[in-house]
């Protein structure tokens, strides 16, 4: 019985990648620190673009705008929180004369 409803497949490859299978389509995440950490740069922009804006009104786009000007200076401690985890998680990592059984 077809539903219409397509399965989505995740698998982690030797390398680090993320492969997400949709159908017959894929997405692939390569070095998803890197993948995190523009994320988050990208909506960190936005949030201060959009307060910027608001910041030309009174009342409550202002209050609006001050509370993305809080969400995005969060964001900027959350930058340190991605390159720290991905120094981490890479210390983890076996070297190359070692195997993993």
């Amino acid at each position: 019985m077809h539903t219409g409803m397509r399965s989505m497949r995740k698998q982690q490859q030797s390398n680090g990648d993320f492969t997400f299978t949709f159908g017959h389509r894929e997405l692939v995440i390569h070095r998803r620190y890197a993948a995190l950490s523009m994320i988050n740069d990208l909506l960190i922009g936005i949030w201060f673009l959009i307060g910027s804006i608001c910041f030309f009104y009174e009342g409550l786009p202002m209050l609006i705008g001050t509370w993305l000007f809080v969400i995005g200076s969060a964001q900027l401690l959350i930058r340190p929180g991605i390159r720290l985890a991905r120094s981490i998680h890479l210390g983890r990592l076996p070297s190359q004369g070692e195997q993993d059984f």
